[in-house]
């Protein structure tokens, strides 16, 4: 997994910009004042998100609207899918053992 598109989130002000675009689409004014920042700033949080190829831009005339790409985040959703595999066996064990401890415990009170 390229971890360097999920080091461009660790910034605050960008992980808020992709919750903000999991609504649709935005400009750059309307994600500045959303967040309440100068429009510089978000124009270069914006482009650390373009770089690392979490949100696309188009430009509309004099316009730049970013949306979100959705490969990285099916790319993400593979890698944890992984985990989640590894995690529901080891659950499914303990559910197992502790089922097993239970009936233990119930013949041992008859």
């Amino acid at each position: 997994m390229d971890t360097t598109k999920w080091s461009a989130l660790a910034e605050p002000n960008r992980l808020h910009i992709v919750e903000l675009l999991r609504e649709g689409p935005l400009t750059v004014g309307e994600i500045a004042d959303r967040l309440q920042l100068r429009q510089p700033q978000a124009s270069k949080h914006l482009r650390v998100l373009s770089e690392a190829g979490i949100v696309g831009v188009q430009a509309v005339a004099n316009r730049r609207i970013y949306k979100l790409r959705p490969e990285p985040f099916k790319e993400l959703d593979s890698w944890l899918e992984s985990f989640r595999q590894i995690w529901e066996e080891r659950l499914d064990r303990l559910d197992d053992y502790l089922h097993g401890l239970k009936e233990k415990n119930q013949g041992d009170k008859e």
